[in-house]
């Protein structure tokens, strides 16, 4: 009892209804990881359209496959992004504005080459505890986008609040001062003139200065950047995605457009495992020289040494490759990786149909996409399809799609529960509902109580699950359960703190197969 009853008199006091709202998870978070023109450096950064991306990674880019697929991506249905920019060897533009004041772009890339900034003195009146001659202004403009910051009476004293190093680290997107660890900028870098009338002073070149030319865009990356043990401890590569609350799907571009771009097992073993680790689905790529239906059976193709990735049921791969126009050439046609383009076709299910809903069939249609580099028959999608190679394929009238929806555990020699893609990623659905959903059950007494309130919530979340038609049967009874009692807990349990929840669910399977049985009716036999 809350209040101490002191007077006569009513007292009121509020209970708890015991309801905590179980909130389902989003399901198409997609991380694409690979190299742009600029942004931040293995950090992830959500984005949520292609207009966004162009602002902050700088758009398309001929050698950038993760710009390509992530175009693919939202012109496909995707909405909600995640880019982790690598880069092999990339260096960042500068400028000295004087002794110990040095300006570097915030990030690497030639991008920096299009900074200007320009320095005044038009600040407020110096206090007696600001040093002499230590405060300025600073302008700073990317000429290519045109975005501007300007930062007012900034200082060059440590103590000040103003001081520029720290203001620069943490307002501006486009520059920080380059001082070793434990310095501070030597001088107030010397003011620029005033433009002549008219004139934008980050224009002109005399009330103003442009970056040098030491941006370098460092050459192609390689699976060292990406999939390296040793990164997992830095949060690199892969690993950056740590630093993200969630994501659904992961897409690794090909590192380059060029033959023999392709990941290698190394990347594409450590994607897999990772994903297992976050309940995340990847997306894998064929191989740029499997051009027909052989490359990708027997020794040299999924069961290869160089092929490498076991058959996780947190992986499913797509052949073949897209052929659709190259905006940076002319709008020829040019072969991309499927990964992005499918990932947007499973956000667009998710969004219309629900993540129960394979991402195939007449309306997984891949936009943009002229043709297929494989044109497969329905022999070779059967010869494909039982090794659990998700194919596209190009129909009449309805155009290219998505026909196939197996993990990579969905070999019909395997006979894994996890065969199928939809049943998957409900399953990981569910999951992370689930544990994000059941957080407030930490610390509580351990008793009926509690167990009554954990069947009441994940029982809600259930049976509005089923009421959307995400579970087989025809009443709750059989299309799912939660269990939490005496049964599934018992006092040893309760001894050591733990609580045991039971939660099963039927899975809606896809009709990969529709047989139609016709029979011919004999005319009437007269008796």
């Amino acid at each position: 009892m809350p209040v101490t009853l002191s007077y006569p008199g009513v007292y009121i006091e509020e209970v708890s209804s015991g309801v905590r709202t179980v909130t389902g998870v989003a399901t198409s978070i997609t991380a694409f990881i690979g190299r742009t023109l600029r942004g931040s450096v293995n950090d992830p950064v959500r984005v949520q359209s292609f207009g966004e991306f162009e602002r902050r990674f700088g758009g398309l880019w001929r050698d950038s496959t993760l710009s390509y697929s992530l175009q693919q991506f939202f012109q496909n249905g995707g909405t909600d992004a995640l880019i982790v920019r690598v880069h092999n060897g990339a260096t960042a533009a500068t400028l000295t504005l004087a002794v110990g004041f040095n300006l570097i772009a915030a990030n690497p890339g030639k991008w920096g080459e299009k900074l200007r900034a320009r320095i005044d003195y038009n600040t407020r009146p110096h206090l007696p505890t600001d040093p002499a001659n230590s405060l300025f202004n600073l302008s700073v403009r990317d000429i290519a986008t045109g975005a501007t910051e300007r930062f007012l009476n900034l200082s060059t004293d440590p103590n000040n609040a103003r001081f520029v190093t720290r203001v620069l680290e943490q307002e501006s997107n486009l520059v920080r001062i380059v001082t070793p660890p434990g310095t501070v900028p030597a001088l107030r870098p010397t003011a620029h003139g005033n433009p002549p009338p008219g004139a934008d002073p980050l224009l002109d070149n005399a009330s103003s200065t442009a970056f040098t030319a030491t941006g370098n865009e460092g050459a192609a990356i390689t699976d060292n950047q990406i999939s390296l043990a040793s990164l997992e401890a830095a949060k690199q590569g892969i690993w950056a995605l740590q630093k993200a609350d969630l994501f659904n799907l992961l897409c690794v571009p090909p590192l380059t457009r060029e033959p023999g771009g392709d990941v290698n097992s190394q990347t594409r073993s450590a994607a897999a495992a990772y994903c297992l680790a976050r309940r995340a689905m990847y997306i894998v790529d064929p191989l740029m020289a499997w051009d027909e239906p052989s490359d990708l059976i027997g020794a040299s193709g999924l069961d290869s040494v160089s092929w490498g990735l076991a058959r996780s049921a947190n992986a499913a791969l797509y052949f073949p490759y897209l052929r659709q126009p190259d905006p940076l050439q002319e709008n020829r046609l040019a072969d991309f990786a499927p990964c992005g383009a499918v990932a947007g076709i499973m956000a667009r299910t998710d969004g219309q149909r629900g993540v129960w809903k394979a991402p195939a069939g007449n309306d997984a249609i891949l936009n943009g996409v002229v043709e297929l580099t494989v044109k497969l028959t329905d022999g070779e999608n059967g010869q494909l399809n039982p090794l659990a190679v998700n194919c596209l394929r190009a129909f009449p009238v309805t155009g290219r799609l998505v026909w196939g929806a197996r993990t990579l555990r969905g070999a019909d020699q395997l006979a894994s529960e996890w065969k199928y893609l939809p049943v998957r990623r409900t399953a990981l659905f569910l999951e992370e509902s689930l544990f994000r959903g059941s957080q407030w059950v930490v610390f509580e007494p351990n008793d009926e109580p509690l167990w009554a309130q954990i069947r009441l919530n994940l029982g809600a979340f259930m049976q509005n699950l089923f009421r959307q038609g995400a579970f087989q049967g025809r009443s709750p009874r059989e299309a799912y359960f939660v269990k939490c009692d005496r049964e599934t807990t018992t006092q040893n349990d309760i001894d050591l703190g733990i609580v045991n929840i039971v939660v099963g669910f039927a899975p809606l399977k896809p009709a990969e197969f529709v047989v139609i049985k016709l029979q011919q009716i004999a005319g009437q036999i007269q008796v």
